[in-house]
């Protein structure tokens, strides 16, 4: 199973897309603040970050440039009411979905950018594993 990071600041939709990736077989970790995210990205262990584009503090385009910064490997998908967004705030993210959108493109997308790597788990005992041999 996949694990999701949701960054986004309505809670509604945090609650509502939350439920409808969790019942898609994700496992689903959500933060409402981009700054807040940040901070956390650096503890937690995903599999990919699903991020909105607007925020208050940070755009989803600049959240996701600290990402790359902590964790180049993990997909980044980028979500708004934009149909299009200018290919600079585009750069860093591994897709993007705006206005006119599918919610099944979306979960299809985010099954294809997770599927071709292992889970955070797996990830996470190879890493404890190897801590413990030295």
């Amino acid at each position: 199973m996949a694990t999701v990071f949701y960054v986004g600041d309505s809670a509604r939709c945090r609650r509502l897309l939350s439920s409808v990736l969790t019942e898609c077989g994700f496992e689903v970790i959500t933060a409402a603040d981009p700054v807040d995210a940040l901070q956390r990205c650096m503890e937690l262990l995903f599999d990919l970050a699903l991020l909105v584009y607007q925020m208050p503090s940070l755009t989803g385009s600049q959240l996701a440039q600290e990402i790359r910064f902590f964790a180049p490997h993990i997909p980044v998908v980028l979500i708004s009411d934009h149909a299009v967004l200018p290919a600079s705030e585009l750069m860093l993210v591994d897709a993007h979905f705006g206005h006119g959108s599918s919610l099944d493109d979306l979960v299809e997308t985010m099954r294809r950018l997770t599927s071709s790597k292992p889970s955070s788990r797996a990830h996470r005992r190879s890493v404890t594993a190897g801590r413990g041999s030295t």
